[in-house]
């Protein structure tokens, strides 16, 4: 019996990629390590830049599982949205784009608390 414990508490200690219960409802391909947006003195140099991660946010925004969907603290719906815009040459319509996203976003946000998520998590300059 005492083997049992050892070896349970050992297989669950390193299983990868297990998230966290409190993110166990995040939506597929979102981690809680993924970069939302920087924080920095000079928003185009790398050095002095701060990564702001899904989960800081998720924990700004007191966000907790609620019938294995993401909700903030006042029980509003999470959604998780990638930018558009990271273009080192930008394509001939990227304005359409840009203006689309930006409608999209608009209507989203009417029904859920929205996190807008950097088309660069690299956080390197685009040129």
């Amino acid at each position: 019996m005492h083997w049992l414990v050892i070896v349970s508490f050992l297989l669950l200690s390193v299983t990868p990629d297990v998230k966290p219960s409190r993110f166990a409802c995040l939506p597929k391909g979102i981690q809680p390590t993924d970069v939302v947006n920087y924080r920095g003195p000079k928003p185009l140099i790398h050095k002095d830049k701060q990564a702001i991660t899904v989960e800081e946010t998720l924990v700004r925004l007191k966000a907790y599982c609620k019938r294995g969907t993401l909700v903030d603290g006042s029980g509003k719906q999470i959604y998780f949205f990638r930018l558009q815009g990271c273009w080192g040459n930008p394509p001939a319509d990227y304005q359409e784009i840009l203006e689309r996203q930006n409608s999209e976003l608009t209507k989203l946000k009417k029904r859920y608390t929205v996190i807008e998520m950097t088309c660069n998590p690299s956080g390197e300059q685009i040129s």
